[in-house]
């Protein structure tokens, strides 16, 4: 393979690369983060002090632990028992 072929070959995986990473954020612009909504084990990340990440909350709905919902939605989720989603960690349903 020439120098030329190579040197094309290596510019468009960079390029394709990019372009990849820059549709990253435009689709994560489109989420937030809604505390308080997520059933046990289906957190997307937070579940609280000595917990790893994804899928460790141990309890429904537990306050410290979000997911990943489309953009304006989570203060209006409704839940059982009168709870709501939040944009901010909240302080039930916390597991002793």
């Amino acid at each position: 393979m020439s120098y030329h072929v190579k040197s094309l070959a290596v510019a468009g995986a960079i390029a394709a690369a990019l372009t990849a990473t820059s549709t990253v954020p435009a689709a994560a612009a489109t989420k937030e983060k809604c505390y308080g909504v997520s059933l046990a084990g289906a957190n997307d990340c937070k579940a609280g002090a000595g917990t790893t990440c994804a899928g460790t909350s141990t309890v429904d709905y537990q306050g410290n632990a979000f997911t990943l919902v489309p953009a304006g939605t989570c203060a209006s989720m409704e839940l059982p028992e009168g709870r709501m989603g939040s944009l901010e960690e909240l302080d039930r349903d916390i597991p002793s």
